[in-house]
């Protein structure tokens, strides 16, 4: 059974930084591309960032420059480094994967929750 487990969100202040991890297992990771979506409250969710199999990564125009993303093949996880945070930031933040080559995301996470207060 494939489970992809988010963790490190929470209530932050504007400007403040945060780490969110997403931890999986019954899946070839490897093999997998991963991607952090987000919905926020009233909107469509929506990708920010995936990292390909050779560790390729690609971002939103929203969080470029300030969004990290990252795998860990020997953990078997993907991270989302966020620092400079904004209010428009605040969402449920969601991983996903998608087998490389493919374009549907077919794995999700429950999501965790990031409120960033101005």
């Amino acid at each position: 059974q494939v489970q992809l487990v988010e963790s490190g969100g929470g209530l932050v202040q504007a400007g403040d930084s945060l780490r969110l991890s997403c931890a999986t297992s019954g899946l070839t990771f490897s093999s997998y591309t991963m991607g952090w979506f987000r919905q926020a409250p009233g909107k469509e969710r929506e990708l920010i960032a995936y990292v390909t199999v050779i560790g390729d990564t690609w971002y939103a125009d929203s969080v470029k420059g300030r969004f990290t993303i990252s795998r860990d093949n020997a953990k078997i996880s993907v991270y989302l480094q966020m620092s400079s945070l904004k209010a428009e930031d605040t969402a449920v933040y969601y991983c996903a994967a998608r087998l490389r080559y493919r374009t549907q995301y077919i794995h999700w996470g429950q999501g965790t929750h990031v409120t960033v207060s101005s």
